[in-house]
């Protein structure tokens, strides 16, 4: 048995379909801060959020190519497990890693929104 692909093929499913599931749900939970953010500008909101969606997909999937590599021999089905592990668990700290530093961003942004629509109601 060829361990070497048996190991690639598991992390690339894995990995491939956690990356697609934080991205869907970033991209579907994202857009109402992003609507807030550009004031109701809903065009330009979807428009950044797509943005943001590729832009996810191209650093953990270039993460994910970097990753592939496995340098040291894999002969039984124990080391198959230990290399999945560390690697999915990177994935899995870069994906929710991530996750935070959009929601820092977002909340960040929407403050910064919030207090130009004060300052605009203000000034009028």
């Amino acid at each position: 048995m060829n361990y070497f692909i048996l190991t690639y093929a598991i992390y690339l499913t894995i990995s491939i379909a956690l990356t697609i599931w934080v991205a869907n749900v970033l991209f579907k939970n994202g857009r109402i801060f992003l609507v807030d953010i550009f004031h109701g500008n809903i065009l330009l909101a979807d428009s950044v959020n797509k943005l943001l969606v590729v832009g996810f997909y191209l650093i953990n999937i270039g993460y994910m190519s970097l990753a592939l590599k496995e340098a040291d021999p894999i002969t039984n089905t124990r080391i198959v497990i230990e290399v999945l592990s560390s690697k999915v668990g990177w994935i899995i700290l870069i994906l929710g890693g991530m996750h935070f530093l959009n929601l820092t961003i977002f909340f960040k942004l929407r403050a910064r929104a919030q207090q130009q629509l004060k300052h605009d109601a203000l000034t009028k």
